[in-house]
């Protein structure tokens, strides 16, 4: 058997203990800190159709109102094509499907009223995964149609 022995003064076991509750301290805010509580993120809110046009505005898009159509699917555990063709899109412009995979997904499709040289035809679709933004469009119908991301196109 082995014993070991250490003698202190009441000093510097005060100080001992002070160190020993400061790194104490610091491990719990580190801990609480990574796991803790809610995260605070940049990610709007879109929880009501005021929210949601001015989050278009905030793209430079004018839109009707009230969306032409609103419309609720349910993504797969996996995307297939043609999700996957969609989403190398929406990756280019920050969104990505996959985080939504497994969940019901909202749609709301609004008429475009100011895309350049176009004056109608023109409609602009939103996907909220809850009440986040999770992807989005825009597409001009007609012969010489396309689809596009939610960038207002520039003037040039």
């Amino acid at each position: 058997m082995f014993v070991l022995t250490a003698r202190f003064s009441k000093r510097n076991l005060l100080f001992l203990l002070l160190i020993l509750i400061a790194v104490g301290a610091l491990a719990l805010f580190l801990l609480l800190g990574r796991s803790g509580g809610k995260k605070e993120t940049d990610e709007p809110q879109l929880s009501t159709n005021e929210d949601r046009i001015s989050y278009l505005e905030s793209y430079g898009w004018k839109v009707t109102p009230e969306p032409v159509e609103t419309f609720q699917l349910l993504l797969p555990d996996k995307l297939p094509e043609p999700y996957l063709a969609y989403n190398e899109l929406q990756k280019k412009q920050g969104f990505d499907l996959t985080a939504c995979c497994g969940k019901q997904v909202s749609r709301y499709t609004y008429a475009v009223t100011n895309y350049p040289g176009h004056s109608d035809g023109v409609q602009l679709n939103l996907y909220l995964c809850g009440d986040k933004p999770a992807a989005g469009d825009i597409v001009v119908t007609g012969t010489d149609g396309f689809q596009a991301g939610l960038a207002f196109p520039d003037s040039k």
